[in-house]
């Protein structure tokens, strides 16, 4: 029994395994398209293309082909644009003259089902491009001399363009953009191109001097024609010159005499005139040393007048500022007298108005007044007992209050030494002598009684 549990046990951890490896297997077989591809699966019935925005997904399971049904071949091509270069490739004009051109294309696949169909990979795809690109450039330069080439690049681009494209939909890719000739030059052992461009170098500096030599041409006329115009200006300056300079020395001639005669007329003028201001000048010098002598005796009598005038003036100025300080001193001496006697005066007032005041206060201050009349009370006890407390102590008599206070008892004792104390010591004498103890006390001192 225990055999047949194991048996049944290994059969079955083996059947698990088995199922382990085989989903295992099958799941390593999924496969998913990137999104810049297309795979394209050949099955034995049919032929689908997997990858982004295709009908059937981007994702399959590659079958071994060598299962039957179920088994696929696959064909992986880009969806991306991609390049193609065509770099010194060797070409010949209509005239057979050897070349070197660099061409540049863009590809992008549009259908893949086809262009699976026409190749087994991508590479091969584009050794197939490059062919077809080859033959177009081949056929289109040759058709065209090599300077026509050179000047027209742009236009032979689009020539390769149009050539490719209708053979390129047998292949189901289609350009991007216009086929590109990027450069074109010598081949080996050719100097057809730099011959060409020497040409074109020597003929544009053949225009070049011919311009230049026009135009020094032009300069040097242009040159001499200025130097005449020039020439012909000075001739016609200096002439004009010529005429101004002897019309200015004959205009100048003749002023010089007129000035002379002028001048000559003009000193006889001006010695009369010179002759009648010194005669003015002399009597006028005159009346000026008159008036000079009579000013000055003038300033003379009013210098000693003001002198004077200044003298009296000072003496009076003097004596008013000796009045003007007396006075003021006075003055000073009146006010520092008043103020001092007006202080005096209020410091004596003071004590007054303040008692004044005072008692004004008091006069209409019941509560004040009963204040004030017990303070002077305790004052007057406080002296009484102090002056009484003295008078016992020097009397020597010991006194015992029965009173209600010491104060009470002190004036007490004080009546023994008024004459309202001697009649209440003759009183209490005499009502101890009523009592028996009294009389007995009595007759031991010598006091007897009137009656006995």
């Amino acid at each position: 029994m225990d055999t047949y549990l194991l048996i049944i046990l290994g059969f079955s951890v083996i059947g698990f395994i088995i199922v382990y490896k085989t989903v295992y297997w099958i799941l390593s077989l999924r496969r998913v398209v990137p999104t810049n591809e297309v795979h394209i699966i050949q099955s034995s019935k049919s032929t689908h293309s997997f990858g982004k925005d295709t009908d059937f997904g981007n994702t399959y399971y590659l079958w071994p082909t060598w299962m039957p049904v179920v088994g696929v071949s696959v064909t992986s091509l880009p969806v991306s644009v991609f390049d193609l270069d065509l770099n010194e490739y060797e070409a010949y004009d209509q005239g057979r003259l050897p070349f070197v051109v660099d061409i540049k294309s863009f590809f992008r696949i549009t259908d893949s089902n086809l262009a699976a169909q026409r190749v087994a990979s991508f590479e091969e795809l584009k050794e197939q491009l490059r062919a077809i690109v080859q033959g177009a450039v081949r056929t289109i330069l040759a058709t065209s001399d090599i300077e026509s080439i050179m000047q027209g690049r742009s236009v032979y681009g689009e020539q390769f363009t149009k050539e490719v494209s209708e053979q390129l939909s047998n292949w189901g890719v289609n350009t991007v953009k216009n086929i590109e000739l990027m450069d074109i030059r010598d081949a080996k052992e050719s100097n057809v191109i730099h011959n060409i461009m020497a040409k074109k170098k020597s003929a544009i500096e053949m225009e070049s001097r011919l311009v230049v030599a026009e135009n020094s041409k032009k300069a040097q006329t242009a040159e001499i024609e200025a130097q005449r115009e020039v020439d012909m200006q000075n001739q016609l300056a200096q002439e004009q010159v010529g005429k101004r300079t002897a019309e200015k020395e004959k205009t100048v001639g003749i002023a010089t005499q007129l000035a002379k005669q002028e001048i000559i007329e003009q000193e006889r003028t001006t010695k009369e005139k010179e002759m009648a201001v010194i005669k003015v000048a002399q009597i006028k010098q005159a009346e000026i040393t008159k008036e000079v002598t009579l000013v000055q005796a003038l300033q003379q009598k009013e210098a000693a007048v003001l002198k004077a005038e200044g003298e009296r003036q000072q003496i009076t100025i003097i004596a008013e500022g000796r009045l003007e300080e007396q006075k003021r001193t006075a003055e000073g001496i009146t006010a520092t007298g008043a103020a001092e006697a007006e202080a005096k005066k209020l410091m004596e007032l003071a004590p007054v108005q303040a008692q004044i005041a005072l008692a004004q206060e008091i006069g209409d201050n019941k509560g004040y007044q009963e204040y004030l009349i017990t303070i002077r009370q305790v004052e007057a006890s406080e002296k009484i007992g102090m002056e009484q407390a003295g008078a016992l102590k020097s009397a020597d008599i010991k006194i015992i209050a029965n009173t209600g206070n010491p104060v009470a008892g002190v004036g007490t004792v004080m009546d023994l030494f008024s004459a309202k104390g001697g009649t209440q010591l003759g009183a209490m004498v005499e009502a101890f002598a009523q009592s028996e103890n009294g009389k007995a006390i009595l007759s031991k001192v010598g006091f007897r009684d009137h009656q006995s």
